[in-house]
């Protein structure tokens, strides 16, 4: 396909323009659900049965999903895509980030760090999952050979990980913890967290908060980090250095396209159209599939069904010889080089 980077930015931007008017729909259509599923889930927990735990446990699911929808929608925010005014995008980002227990502000401008380097072998380590190249790993101690392993250990990586992420490390600014402004971000959602946690402890209970909102919450952040893993994690991604890397080479061919079924798309606010969205962040995700019906040579950039993204799960280090990730185990013959 045709991968001139410049005829694709004239190409995609007819659909850059913001929808006002849909956005609040796609807002209603994301907490009205929320709401229903997080009442569905309190009242089943409510009714003491055995019955009542499983369904209850079985609907945090579509719950943490709609979850996953609302951070999106703060996610566009923050990239200026979901309204035409600054400050409609801003407030509501903010607004949203005291339910995803996200502050806006500074994770904004992590992401954005996120998108000017995603791809660069010389721009890791803000807004990333951690990747080592081959060699790198290879001159760590033992012990920084052990924390990376524990660190790419998927139930870390997919489970305590994103908790740890959401509920505790978003609570102070980290990698920001001089400027006053990302502190008066985070502290100004966690009061916020603070006073929606103690009206709905207050008309719910404590045993709402800590069985239905906190897993919808934790629950939430695995999925949207199993995604985020698999849109840039996967065999044949892209790395690169400068002057070699671009940007939008990088968006084109370092993001995949998670192919899932419609409803989870939905669910997931389209996030999957990952490279599209790298090629274009000012593009709403309401907008995504659009795209790809515009442009059907897109749906084989980077395409992974949800059986193949399982295999991306045991790839950990970059192979700068070969350009792809690879596992532990198949990184052994290299490593067991003079």
């Amino acid at each position: 396909m045709d991968t001139n980077t410049q005829k694709w930015s004239a190409r995609l931007a007819p659909f850059k323009a913001a929808d006002n008017n849909k956005a609040i729909l796609e807002i209603i259509a994301t907490v009205g659900p929320l709401i229903i599923a997080w009442l569905a889930i309190w009242g089943l927990f409510n009714t003491g049965t055995l019955l009542g735990y499983l369904a209850g446990a079985v609907l945090l699911v579509p719950g943490a999903g709609l979850m996953v929808r609302l951070f999106i929608i703060q996610h566009d925010c923050g990239h200026g895509s979901m309204f035409s005014s600054k400050q409609a995008n801003d407030w509501v980002g903010r607004i949203l980030g005291v339910f995803t227990f996200t502050p806006y502000d500074y994770w904004r401008k992590l992401h954005a760090a996120h998108h000017a380097t995603s791809g660069n072998l010389d721009g890791r380590g803000m807004g990333d999952i951690d990747t080592l190249t081959v060699n790198e790993y290879k001159n760590l101690s033992a012990g920084g050979k052990l924390r990376y392993r524990l660190y790419r250990n998927p139930f870390v990586l997919f489970v305590l990980g994103p908790a740890y992420m959401f509920l505790f490390r978003h609570r102070l600014p980290v990698g920001m913890m001089s400027k006053p402004s990302a502190w008066l971000c985070v502290m100004g959602t966690n009061l916020c967290i603070i006073i929606v946690a103690a009206l709905l402890i207050n008309t719910f209970g404590w045993v709402a908060f800590l069985a239905v909102q906190l897993p919808i919450v934790a629950l939430g952040a695995s999925i949207g980090v199993w995604l985020f893993y698999v849109q840039h994690q996967f065999d044949e991604t892209y790395w690169d250095v400068k002057p070699g890397w671009t940007h939008e080479h990088a968006a084109l061919h370092g993001s995949s396209y998670y192919d899932l079924p419609k409803p989870i798309m939905w669910l997931t606010g389209y996030i999957g159209i990952h490279h599209v969205h790298h090629l274009s962040s000012r593009i709403p995700f309401h907008k995504l599939p659009a795209v790809l019906q515009s442009h059907p040579e897109l749906q084989d950039v980077g395409r992974l069904t949800f059986i193949e993204s399982l295999k991306c799960i045991p790839l950990a280090l970059w192979d700068e010889q070969a350009r792809r990730l690879i596992s532990f185990r198949d990184a052994r013959p290299l490593l067991q080089l003079a």
